[in-house]
């Protein structure tokens, strides 16, 4: 087609697809709750995040942000410990500000969704028993009462945006919510955890790493059935087969 861009597929599976076309992405996705949130959370964040250009359902365009993402999970952080630095401060002006005013997630029936996942991963023989014993014994201690804050949700390292030592965008808001402020800064270092110390520095307050380490483990535990059954690869170098590893 001659004079159209070329298109790229930047993740594709069967409850979503997000598209490339020059400088513009198109979203789309059979859930537009999620769609919604999204929208909506970008318009309330105090951070940098991307232009809306449009809105048409099932799909939404937004502008591609400036910069480089922090990284890519499964490979070193290029970005340096100043850009680091200003992704904890930039995680903290969020977690500070007023929480939206739809639900989060719940911790009723948190430890049963555990206990299912977990016993998925033995029976289906993806993980031997005493590497998810161990790692639930961990994650456990994630599941206790928090003050909910303003939280991305899923707050990957290729989410956060960096030009030289600035955040220049934030992306991907569909699962933002009132939450644990920890849970933030534990996906964020998922496989990157030598960058922690650089993101608390920026991050400005006091933080109780064990329960980071506890939400490394409850997060790759929950998720890596998901993750497997939509095409991802759970078990590829640094990702949360290898978190869950090196809890051992």
């Amino acid at each position: 087609m001659a004079g159209v861009e070329e298109v790229s597929v930047v993740v594709a599976h069967r409850e979503r697809a997000t598209l490339r076309v020059g400088d513009v992405f198109l979203k789309v996705d059979s859930d537009q709750a999620r769609i919604d949130v999204e929208v909506e959370a970008m318009r309330l964040a105090p951070v940098p995040t991307p232009e809306v250009l449009w809105r048409r359902p099932p799909v939404l365009a937004i502008a591609a942000v400036p910069g480089q993402a922090l990284g890519r999970l499964g490979e070193p952080s290029p970005a340096s410990p100043a850009a680091w630095a200003a992704a904890g401060a930039a995680i903290r002006k969020l977690h500070d500000a007023p929480p939206p005013p739809w639900a989060g997630k719940k911790l009723v029936g948190l430890d049963a969704e555990l206990q299912r996942e977990c016993a998925w991963l033995v029976d289906s023989g993806v993980l031997p028993a005493d590497l998810v014993d161990r790692n639930r014994e961990i994650a456990e201690a994630a599941i206790r009462p928090w003050t909910p804050v303003f939280m991305h949700g899923d707050l990957q390292i290729t989410h956060i945006f960096t030009d030289g030592d600035e955040v220049t965008g934030v992306i991907d808001w569909s699962e933002a919510a009132p939450g644990d402020a920890l849970f933030d800064l534990a996906i964020l270092t998922l496989g990157h955890e030598e960058r922690l110390d650089d993101l608390l520095a920026g991050y400005g307050t006091v933080v109780d790493r064990d329960m980071i380490r506890a939400w490394w483990s409850l997060r790759s535990l929950l998720a890596s059935r998901w993750l497997i059954e939509h095409g991802f690869d759970p078990s590829s170098p640094g990702c949360e087969f290898d978190a869950l590893r090196s809890r051992m």
